[in-house]
């Protein structure tokens, strides 16, 4: 009667396994709703720009920009 040796552990299906739920463990956990916190109630409405002179103005320096960023 022979007896066939028995093998070693093999480290890399070991390694395999545990990556695989590491996987699917952050795959989880992804796909779980975010908890988010109540948006706190605005204080106070605030002025829009255009009634108050500020918001976006065509100047020299954005006309540049512009000019620099077309490709």
């Amino acid at each position: 009667m022979s007896t066939t040796p028995s093998r070693p552990p093999l480290p890399r299906r070991r390694l395999l396994a545990v990556g695989g739920g590491a996987g699917a463990l952050a795959a989880a956990a992804a796909t779980l709703p975010l908890i988010r916190p109540a948006d706190p109630a605005p204080a106070a409405a605030a002025p829009d720009a255009a009634d108050s002179g500020g918001g976006y103005r065509l100047s020299a320096h954005v006309r540049r920009y512009y000019q620099t960023a077309k490709v």
